[in-house]
């Protein structure tokens, strides 16, 4: 807990400082607010400092990190007139974390299916024997991906929802051409598909991250095995890049 960053509950002290009773201080990267009923007090985020906007310019809370919490000491003008503490709310942070989570997995679903349907679309299109073995096993992989991440939905009691047509990386990959053609667009379908790896594996990347903040290990191991297949899969396809280029200019009719 390097930085104060999160939702607090605020409790007094010491001082001239009222009981404080149902305040919390919603603090961000820059910016936040006190909140004290209907009433929100904004405030900038200097270092380890809430500078607060007028008309309360000239107050200053000052964090500094405890185990688990902060303590505060409330300045005017820069003499101190009382001291709080700040815990995290609980379930308001964990319950965001958990949408979060939630949200990205799903969505990591809806991209390997439409990662399926591109394979099938590669796959029906490409005549050359070593390519479409590649692209059959990763195929099967991608269909291991899918279910991976259906199991960790479930365990978090959610289920894949409709596809995210026009949302992040499905966005992205709906622009792609999906029904992939014929010898002459070889080297534009390996483009394509060496660009998708890569998407996906950011894609992992960043599940990863949310998953460990989320406290789910499992999700990030999951996130961890299925963006090892994408980089062994991106590998693969740079591997053969000579070849889609042939294959590419014979659909031309160009001489190789």
């Amino acid at each position: 807990m390097d930085e104060p960053v999160g939702t607090w509950d605020v409790e007094r002290r010491s001082g001239f400082l009222p009981p404080l009773l149902g305040v919390r201080k919603r603090i961000g990267a820059t910016t936040g607010e006190t909140v004290v009923g209907p009433v929100r007090v904004r405030f900038d985020v200097v270092g380890r400092e809430l500078r607060y906007r007028a008309p309360f310019a000239g107050f200053v809370d000052v964090l500094e990190h405890e185990a688990g919490s902060w303590s505060g000491r409330a300045l005017l003008r820069g003499r101190e007139y009382g001291r709080f503490r700040l815990t995290p709310v609980k379930e308001a942070h964990m319950g965001s974390l958990q949408d979060q989570l939630v949200k990205h997995i799903d969505e990591a679903v809806a991209m390997e299916e439409n990662v399926k349907r591109m394979l099938d679309g590669m796959i029906q299109t490409t005549d050359d024997a070593q390519v479409k073995d590649l692209l059959e096993r990763h195929k099967v992989q991608t269909e291991e991906h899918s279910q991976r991440l259906r199991r960790r939905l479930e365990a978090h009691g959610a289920k894949p929802s409709v596809v995210r047509e026009a949302t992040g990386i499905i966005g992205a990959l709906a622009k792609m051409p999906l029904d992939l053609v014929r010898g002459e667009k070889a080297g534009r379908n390996a483009r394509d598909g060496y660009a998708t790896e890569h998407m996906e594996i950011a894609a992992y990347q960043l599940l990863e991250r949310v998953a460990k903040r989320a406290g789910d290990e499992e999700t990030a191991e999951v996130a961890r095995q299925n963006r090892a297949d994408e980089e062994a899969m991106a590998r693969s396809l740079d591997e053969h890049w000579d070849t889609f280029a042939d294959l590419s200019m014979r659909g031309e009719g160009a001489a190789v």
